[in-house]
């Protein structure tokens, strides 16, 4: 199984990368960070649509096609919204949706192909909104809207999963501001336990889909 991962140099999308190679499984990673040794990768920043394009046609060409694709890539920048500069929130919803949008548009001919499988990550924040959070809520937001629209223009042909995580415990935090990291004894799950989530949208059998996935810690605070 071939799948495309952007992100896959770090959190989620590394531990996705893994339990793909887990599973005898070929990852190819679009990111700016080079991922693991010996991973197939592009070098690319989700904002540039073209680059995110060219980037992902590049790596299935190499491959061969491909059969899933998992888009794992998502940054944010807390604050108020007159506080966050323009560049900055706008990047924020670059990345998370148009980057999502860039990934699945140029891996779509190569889907269908193979009857392949999309994946998008959302977050419970793109279902549930909190003060600080536009870019990111309005991101993620964005990423259900256009997943729930996707399945229903590519019924029949490919298939499209929906994963809505909460909190993990990656590096996605490290820049924050004290006051917008987790705070201690934060219920926060593993990325490789959450990984293994997209593996199960990608082994359903033709015509079964797994459409919307939410997957946090029992006593996550951001659901329902």
């Amino acid at each position: 199984m071939k799948v495309l991962i952007t992100g896959g140099a770090s959190g989620l999308g590394a531990a996705t990368v893994e339990a793909v190679r887990a599973e005898g499984g070929t990852p190819l990673v679009v990111d700016r960070a080079a991922p693991a040794d010996g991973v197939d990768h592009e070098l690319a920043d989700l904002a540039d649509t073209p680059a995110a394009e060219n980037a992902v046609r590049a790596l299935a060409d190499r491959a061969g096609g491909l059969d899933a694709v998992f888009t794992a890539a998502g940054i944010d920048t807390p604050g108020k919204l007159g506080a966050v500069p323009a560049k900055e929130w706008e990047r924020v919803v670059q990345v998370n949706l148009l980057g999502t949008v860039a990934a699945v548009r140029a891996s779509l001919p190569y889907l269908e192909a193979s009857g392949g499988t999309v994946v998008t990550c959302s977050s419970t924040l793109g279902l549930r909104s909190v003060s600080d959070a536009t870019a990111y809520c309005a991101s993620k937001a964005g990423v259900v809207g256009f997943t729930r629209a996707l399945a229903a223009e590519t019924a029949g042909r490919i298939g499209v999963t929906l994963l809505v995580p909460g909190g993990m415990d990656t590096h996605f935090f490290d820049s924050r501001d004290e006051q917008y990291k987790p705070p201690p004894g934060a219920k926060l799950n593993k990325p490789e336990d959450v990984a293994r989530s997209v593996l199960h949208a990608l082994r359903q059998p033709p015509g079964c889909q797994v459409r919307e996935l939410v997957v946090c810690h029992e006593e996550e605070g951001s659901w329902p």
